[in-house]
């Protein structure tokens, strides 16, 4: 299994490797800006990226699927003390340098991509395992029929999801632009998971001073799941970090999600969706 860290600002557009994903968390930056972590499993793109650097909530995001191989392009000192001392394996250009590379037709820091096959050859790394998710392909009765929602992360960033009812997708657009892959495939997963999180302030912070966030993903709070063109109300559920995260509906039990790529926008509590 590989989680790669995946710059989301539009200097960084298109990303490269994306719909080979089967899950992208969407996660809050300095600045109020985004960047992404794509955990892989099922296959494998022959390039991802532009890769980008850690963040202390991508360690603890990563512990509910076990020693993953972490790829990301670095990170401050203070982080990467905490990466060294997590259960992940490593993977930066300082730790298996032939797995990346720069794309000359990209402008630094936007231009480092990231080699899978190479990076998976040279770390050991845990299988697919139960990660709180559950999946079925009857499409529910519960919820209530919608075309889609944005969500703002602040005034620099808004993603939309509109819902495709001849592919039984959610395509994806960033800050009024069609998400797209360098081939014009519009990235679109099956399911979008929004989970509201509280985000507080870290004690690192970006080369210009910016306080970095951090995002707990333990704890309990409410969620919103939307499938096949319906939106179901409920709550997430991560006792510990060791343990994978449950999406329940009002009843307490499981919210299924569609087979295929989900994303999970990890949203401040608080955060309107509009419609």
């Amino acid at each position: 299994m590989l989680a790669v860290k995946i710059d989301n600002t539009r200097p960084a557009h298109p990303q490269v490797g994306l719909g080979n994903a089967d899950i992208v968390y969407v996660e809050q930056v300095e600045g109020e800006l985004t960047r992404l972590l794509a955990v892989f499993s099922s296959s494998l793109p022959g390039v991802i990226g532009p890769t980008r650097s850690a963040r202390e909530s991508d360690l603890d995001l990563l512990r509910e699927y076990g020693r993953v191989n972490f790829a990301f392009s670095g990170a401050n000192q203070g982080v990467l003390r905490l990466v060294h001392a997590a259960p992940v394996h490593e993977i930066s250009p300082d730790t298996v340098p032939n797995a990346f590379f720069r794309d000359p037709g990209r402008r630094s820091p936007y231009n480092l991509f990231l080699r899978p096959q190479r990076a998976m050859a040279a770390r050991a790394s845990a299988t697919a395992g139960d990660i709180g998710l559950r999946f079925a392909a009857a499409v529910p009765t519960t919820g209530t029929v919608t075309h889609g929602f944005s969500v703002r992360y602040g005034p620099a960033t808004r993603i939309a999801l509109r819902y495709d009812p001849t592919h039984r997708t959610w395509p994806v657009s960033m800050d009024g632009r069609s998400a797209r892959l360098p081939n014009g495939t519009q990235l679109a997963p099956a399911n979008v998971l929004v989970q509201y999180v509280r985000v507080r302030a870290s004690h690192f912070h970006d080369v210009l001073g910016n306080v970095t966030p951090f995002t707990q993903t333990t704890g309990t709070g409410t969620a919103v799941v939307f499938r096949d063109g319906r939106v179901i109300s409920g709550h997430w559920s991560r006792p510990k970090l060791d343990g994978g995260t449950r999406f329940t509906d009002a009843r307490g039990a499981d919210i299924p999600l569609r087979p295929g790529q989900s994303w999970i926008l990890l949203v401040p509590a608080g955060t309107r969706l509009t419609s």
